[in-house]
C-alpha cells in the first residue's frame, strides 16, 4: 500500500527547537510519543505523553548515555517490515512495536570541532545511535518516515497540515533521499577529522 498512517513516533533530538509546532500536530493527529532523556523530558513538558524507551526495552540509558536506542526492540520497530507475515509474526512474538516515524538531530559534531574542543570532547560528539537510527528509517522508507534533522521540520509538518498523518511513498522516499544525505555528510566531517 502506497499510504501509511504514522501512529507511533520515535523523537530523539539534541536541538529542540522548532520541535514544538511538530509535536503539537503529532499530538493532535492521535500520534503515540516515544522518548529518551531529555527529548522525552522537553516532550512531557509541553503536556504531552511520552512512553520512555526504556520501557520498551527494560534497559536504562548505559555508559554514560552512549547506548539508549540500540536494541532490537527498537529497530526491529522501525525495520520491521509491515506487509512480511513472518516479520510481522516475530515482531509480535518478541513484543516489538511499530515505530512509523523518526525523528532524529544529530550531535553537533561539526560545531564541537570548531569550538577548538578537545579530542576527547570531539569523540562524545560522534553520534552512533542517532545515525543508526537515521539509516534504519531511511531503509524501511516502504513503511517508515525518517526525519533526520531539524530542517525536516517544516516539510513533514506542511505533509501534516495537508493530508494528516498520512503519508505517500514519494514522500517517504523523499525523506530517505534527505536521510542518506544527512549520514553522508556527517560521516564525511568525522572522516575529515580523523584525517586531520
Amino acid at each position: 500500500m502506497d499510504k501509511k498512517t504514522i501512529k507511533t513516533a520515535l523523537i530523539s533530538v539534541f536541538h529542540k527547537d522548532g520541535l514544538d509546532q511538530l509535536l503539537e500536530k503529532l499530538h493532535a493527529e492521535g500520534v503515540e510519543f516515544l522518548s529518551t532523556g531529555g527529548t522525552q523530558a522537553f516532550i512531557e513538558s509541553l503536556g504531552y505523553p511520552c512512553r520512555k524507551v526504556e520501557e520498551v526495552t527494560t534497559y536504562p540509558s548505559i555508559l554514560g548515555g552512549r547506548v539508549k536506542t540500540l536494541h532490537p526492540k527498537i529497530f526491529g520497530g522501525i525495520l520491521g517490515r509491515r506487509e512480511l507475515d513472518s516479520d510481522r509474526q516475530q515482531m509480535a512474538q518478541y513484543e516489538i512495536p511499530e515505530i512509523d516515524l523518526v525523528i532524529v538531530d544529530l550531535y553537533p559534531f561539526e560545531q564541537t570541532v570548531a569550538s577548538g574542543a578537545s579530542a576527547e570532547d570531539i569523540i562524545e560528539k560522534i553520534d552512533i545511535g542517532g545515525i543508526s537510527l537515521i539509516r534504519a528509517g531511511a531503509k524501511n522508507f516502504n513503511d517508515v518516515v525518517i526525519i533526520p534533522s531539524k530542517e525536516q521540520y517544516r516539510p513533514l509538518l506542511d505533509i501534516l497540515n495537508a493530508q494528516g498523518a498520512v503519508t505517500t511513498l514519494e514522500q517517504r522516499r523523499r525523506f530517505a533521499t534527505e536521510a542518506f544525505g544527512v549520514s553522508s555528510h556527517y560521516d564525511t566531517a568525522i572522516h575529515g577529522w580523523f584525517v586531520g
